[in-house]
């Protein structure tokens, strides 16, 4: 086995979620920590702009009618317009409004996470694990020279895993019952989703696959098929009557 690179890892408290970042490239300590610093700044001012729980934050003042839509940042803007393309391309089931109010949560994690990515890649970083309270993108190597190992938590024990992955370049995305229990709604009926306890989508972009997760949940078990039919995409979804249904190709760690 290759000797691990020297790196960094920090974890913060963001968006009410842990958020760990792990850094495996061969830079100097000051770029890592310089790095590090400039991908939580991002995450914070996303959980500043995106909130629903802080008054002040454009979501809600958009949500109040305080801000007018013209005068949204760009970056919210361009949230709002993949949403309601989302929207079109579930049928309705990925829905920004579907708790009555503006919440567009289900993608913007995912998304914020890409983006950081994104930029470590751009400034040299491109072995890195961004883990974003279980919405994960992983580039590169991990420190040791090998596949980053991705554990998918179990739905009934959120200490345990009820699968691990292992890939380079991967974005792996989870909607849960884990810590909020039934919380993604069916927006056709208004009422919480039932018929999956989890839902886990695979694929090279988190927002995307952020929102493609969010929207299985809310169908409920139709969302299995619906996710087999999915072009670029593969899945693990843990029944409500705990049975384990995944994609025949899903990187497995062995």
């Amino acid at each position: 086995m290759a000797p691990a690179r020297p790196g960094l890892r920090r974890v913060e408290q963001i968006m009410g979620t842990a958020i760990s970042l792990d850094l495996a490239d061969d830079l100097p300590a000051a770029t890592l920590h310089e790095l590090a610093g400039q991908t939580f700044d991002w995450l914070r001012e996303v959980d500043a702009r995106f909130s629903t729980w802080r008054d002040d934050s454009e979501v809600c003042r958009l949500d109040r009618g305080e801000l007018p839509p013209a005068e949204a940042s760009a970056d919210l803007r361009a949230v709002l317009a993949r949403c309601a393309d989302l929207w079109r391309a579930t049928d309705g089931f990925f829905d920004a409004y579907a708790t009555g109010r503006l919440d567009p949560s289900g993608y913007v994690k995912g998304w914020s996470a890409q983006v950081a990515s994104d930029r470590l890649v751009a400034a040299g970083a491109g072995n890195h694990c961004l883990n974003a309270g279980g919405d994960v993108v992983v580039r590169g190597l991990s420190p040791t020279g090998r596949p980053w190992r991705i554990g998918v938590a179990h739905p009934w024990d959120p200490t345990a895993t009820c699968l691990v992955l292992a890939g380079t370049d991967l974005a792996v995305a989870t909607s849960g019952v884990q810590h909020r229990g039934h919380h993604v709604r069916d927006p056709r009926r208004g009422v919480p989703a039932r018929g999956l306890r989890s839902v886990t989508v695979v694929g090279a972009d988190l927002g995307l696959a952020d929102a493609y997760a969010t929207a299985a949940m809310a169908m409920g078990e139709s969302g299995v098929g619906w996710l087999d039919r999915l072009d670029d995409h593969l899945h693990a979804v843990v029944t409500d009557d705990a049975r384990l249904l995944h994609s025949t190709t899903l990187p497995l760690a062995s």
